[in-house]
Order: structure tokens, then sequence, then C-alpha cells
């Protein structure tokens, strides 16, 4: 959670930024999406080599990072290129704490629990985000931009040190013949497949609300002319992260209950549905895209734990950091292009109105098609402790 604090710092600010920075849609989309990109990038490395070296110590580098990304946005950065450098840091931080840090806690469990623990872990990401984003908001009001992201890098520096002293301490895992970059395996690995395929149209719609739900609820306040004391965007996005939190543990548990697939493919129609319906609600004015945004992230994080323990729980053991840095390489690469097409939508169509907003949004729909056929095609099994009742 500390390691994450900041993790949608820039997200909550991109409103601030657009003006500051005088950015294009386009260009905030892309230090929207670099963050993602990066971290795709990053993560096959990363995640691969906890299989020869221990995760505690790739963990500590990259939340070491992180704190400097954050350190370098409050004091240097002013302006495209600036951010490009230190959101790519940034994204390479979070791919070193995120499923390095997954892989250190499946490491200590294992069956059933495993899954609930990957929730768990979704869980105290969730949380962090929001907190983000509201400590984005109000320390933006009090102290400026700048003192959000420093609050962000102090939370990181805590995240080291408790790390360096609270983190189990485990020998490096024995080399056991297989390549360690051969991924090749993995990708005949059907039912991990599957999942991972699923999870990257997931984080696709993830990370387009993530990204641009703060300027698009900012659009709809101001179209709507009222004024609001209480329930300002970042503060909604704040809660948006709480009920997605709650909505990915309770998802979980209803893959287990029910069948992991037959869950995930429920969720994923409907989170197609509300994607064609999102952009276009702000005719309705701002309290309509309010509600909107809160059921829609409700739906699209229902099968996120769901999703990442069905790939974690596919994995073959000598082969589990290559499937899930192959399962972050494919999500997130759909995390780095998603909110940049939606920048490039709206630059192309003409800037923010009700229709180009509701265009943008609609396009998540179509790449969400990947999910169910990803499904349908490579029929994937369902985990042990699955459809416990």
């Amino acid at each position: 959670m500390l390691a994450q604090l900041g993790g949608f710092t820039f997200a909550a600010l991109l409103p601030v930024f657009l003006d500051v920075w005088s950015l294009t849609h386009s260009q905030a989309g892309w230090l929207a999406g670099i963050f993602f990109g990066a971290y795709a990038l990053s993560v096959p490395v990363l995640v691969t080599l906890t299989d020869r070296i221990p995760a505690r110590s790739i963990y500590i580098f990259a939340v070491a990072l992180t704190a400097i990304s954050h350190v370098g946005m409050a004091t240097i950065v002013d302006g495209f290129w600036g951010g490009m450098v230190f959101r790519v840091m940034a994204g390479v931080g979070w791919a070193g704490t995120y499923m390095v840090g997954l892989r250190a806690l499946t490491d200590e469990i294992s069956g059933a629990s495993q899954s609930r623990a990957v929730a768990a872990n979704a869980a105290s990401i969730g949380v962090s985000g929001a907190l983000s984003f509201a400590l984005a908001g109000q320390l933006q009001t009090t102290l400026g931009w700048e003192s959000a992201f420093v609050v962000a890098a102090v939370a990181s520096v805590a995240a080291l040190g408790m790390a360096i002293w609270l983190f189990p301490r485990r020998a490096a895992p024995r080399p056991s013949g297989v390549a360690l970059f051969d991924f090749r395996p993995v990708l005949r690995n059907r039912s991990a497949l599957a999942y991972s395929l699923g999870y990257c149209a997931h984080t696709w719609e993830m990370f387009v609300l993530r990204s641009w739900a703060v300027t698009y609820l900012v659009f709809a306040l101001r179209s709507d002319g009222v004024t609001i004391n209480w329930l300002i965007p970042t503060v909604v996005a704040m809660l948006m992260e709480i009920v997605g939190t709650v909505s990915s543990v309770a998802g979980n548990e209803m893959a287990l209950r029910i069948g992991r697939q037959r869950w995930i493919l429920g969720v994923m129609c409907v989170s197609m549905l509300c994607a064609l319906a999102l952009g276009f609600v702000s005719a309705y004015g701002y309290w309509a895209v309010v509600i909107a945004c809160l059921v829609y992230n409700a739906v699209i994080y229902a099968d996120s734990s769901a999703l990442t323990a069905g790939a974690v729980g596919s994995a073959e053991p000598e082969r589990k950091g290559a499937t899930m840095a192959m399962h972050a390489l494919l999500g997130y690469s759909g995390g780095f292009v998603g909110p940049l097409t939606l920048g490039i939508l709206l630059d192309t169509l003409g800037g923010e109105t009700v229709m180009n907003w509701g265009i943008g949004f609609a396009h998540v729909a179509v790449i969400m098609v990947l999910g169910p056929l990803a499904l349908i095609c490579l029929r994937p099994r369902d985990l042990p402790g699955d459809r416990l009742a």
C-alpha cells in the first residue's frame, strides 16, 4: 500500500497538467499510458528473474526507483518530455513492486488460500489507489500539486524500510534446468494464456477509466454548471477505487463458488455494455456520470483477481515467475495502449464533447471481445478449490 500510494497521483492531477503544461489530449494519453508501457516492458525481466533471484531483492530495487520517480516529478519536471522520463521510471518501479511483491506473497501460500491471497494483494493496491486520488486532490488544493508527489515519495521510502527489515528472507531459487527467458512453454500453457489474454482486455478498460475518469468528471461538472463542495472528481475517483477493491475480492469469491470461467464471461459481457454507455451519460449531468463511473468501475474490478489468480494457479511451478511475467506483459500492454487510444480519439474527433467521450469509451467494448474469445477458444481449467459451493 505504501509503495503504491502515488500510483494514480498523475491520473488524479491530469486536468491540472493539461493546463499547467499546455498538453494536448494525445500528450496526456502518452503520459498516462507510458507508465503502463514501461511496466509491460520491464515486468518480463523483473518477474522472470524471481525464478533465480529472491523476490525480496528485486522488490527493494523497485521501490527505491519508485521513490526517486516521485521526487523527480515534484522537483525537476516542468513539461511533457521530463514527465515521460519519470513516468517511465515509475512504471518500472511499479513492475517490481506489484508483480514481484505478488510473487513473494504467493511463494508463502498454496491451494485455495493462494487465490484469496492474490485477492488480498489486489485489495491493498485498490486501497492505495483510492488514497492516491484523494490525497492528490486535497494536497493540490491546499499545498500545490508538487506536494502530492512529495507525500508519495515519503510513503515509498517507508515501504522500502519495511521491505528491508520485515520481508521474509528466502534463499535464491535453485536453477531447474529451465531456460530463464524461454517463454514458449508459458505460451503453450493454454489455461494460463487464456486468463492472461482476458487480463489484457481487462487491463485495457481498467486503465482507460482510471487514467481519464477525473478528466471526464471535470468535463461533466463544467458542462452541467453545478457547484460541488464535497463529491468532487478526485473524491469520486477515490470512491471508485474503494468500490473496485470490494468488487475485486467479492468477485474472486464468486469465481471460487460458481466457476472461474463462468464468472469471468458474465462480468465481461456486462462490462462491454457499460463501456458502450459511459461516455454518453454526460448528457444527463454530473451526478449521472458519478453513478455511471462507480457502477462501471465495480463491474471492471469484479473479474480482476479472478483472472490473475487463474493465471498464477495455472502456472507450472518451475515457470511460475515466467508465467506471471507473461501475464503482466500482456495485461499492461493493454494498460499502455488504452489510455493513449482514448487521448488520440479525443484529439482526432475535435476535443471533449458528449459524443466524443461516448465514442472514446465505446472503443473499449470492441477490445473487450478478446476476453470472452480467449476463454471460449482456449477453454482454461478452473483451479483447485473453485466451485466450493
